[in-house]
């Protein structure tokens, strides 16, 4: 685990800061431009993912394992989410046969 640790370390902590910067807007992006709920759901992952290699990151640097663990708990959840995600879009492609996230003005009364 030292090896692991010491090697990054070697990388500045501001690429890492500046990779998960770029990846979070990308998601965000994302999620605001696009329609199609697949990818939207997609780029939610690529933001809880983001924030996991920053977590690991610092926790890395720190040399404290607590970090780490928080990852695992957020993927953990990411997962779930996932899994809850393609089931409204199961049925969402079922009820209309499209996953256009447009469809859903037709819900307002």
């Amino acid at each position: 685990m030292g090896e692991v640790n010491s090697f990054i370390q070697s990388v500045p902590l501001e690429y890492f800061i500046i990779l998960s910067t770029i990846l979070f807007c990308l998601g965000v992006l994302g999620v605001l431009i696009r329609k199609n709920a697949i990818i939207i759901l997609g780029c939610v992952e690529l933001m809880l993912n983001s924030v996991n290699l920053l977590l690991a990151a610092f926790s890395a640097y720190k040399g404290d394992a607590h970090g780490q663990l928080l990852v695992f708990f957020i993927m953990v959840v990411a997962a779930a989410e996932v899994a809850v995600g393609l089931a409204i879009i199961a049925m969402m492609y079922r009820n209309t046969k499209s996953v256009d996230v447009s469809i859903f003005n037709k819900l307002r009364g």
